[in-house]
Parts: structure tokens; sequence; C-alpha cells
């Protein structure tokens, strides 16, 4: 079974027993999570979600991607900035698909 769900403003398309990386969510890690918000499951579009579908995933771990380097510059004005950023996540586990 495959579906398509929104979390932290994105949509992911999963199978059970996928794992994804998500934005981060205050779940602690080995808890289940339910996500409503289901666009599509196995044939079935909702307009704009599915009635009474659910997506449970399990928090597998926490953690920051690779850094990234961020630099700006204005030509002929003696201006550099050099800034570093790691984006957080949310590692989960696809548990169950669920449509009633």
């Amino acid at each position: 079974m495959k579906a398509i769900f929104v979390t932290g403003g994105k949509q992911y398309y999963v199978a059970e027993g996928d794992t994804i990386y998500v934005e981060k969510l205050p779940n602690e890690a080995g808890s289940d999570v339910v996500f409503t918000e289901v666009l599509f499951v196995d044939g079935k579009a909702g307009n704009p979600v599915v009635p009474n579908a659910k997506v449970t995933c399990t928090v597998e771990k926490h953690g920051k991607q690779k850094k990234i380097v961020v630099f700006k510059y204005r030509p002929k004005k003696k201006f550099r900035k050099t800034q570093g950023h790691r984006q957080p996540y949310t590692k989960l586990v696809v548990k169950k698909i669920e449509c009633k």
C-alpha cells in the first residue's frame, strides 16, 4: 500500500517499511507518530485529504544534516560573510498505512 502525506510543509510518497527523513518533530525516539493529512492512498485521491486515512510511523532518531556553507559577497565593496548551517531532521520508519 502506498500513500502521500504532508508534514513540515512538504509531501512524502511512501510505502509500508520505508525510511524517510522529515523536518524535525517534537516526538521522542521510539515513539509513534500518526499523520492524518493524507492526500492519496492506493488510487483514492482526496479533495483535499482522504477521509479516515492515517499513516503511522515510528521515530527512529533525531539528527542534523551535513553542514552547508553560506557565503555572501558584494563585489567592489570589501564585503564577505561566511556562515554555516545544519538542518535538523527526524528519521521515520513507516509502520502502517490505513484507509477505511
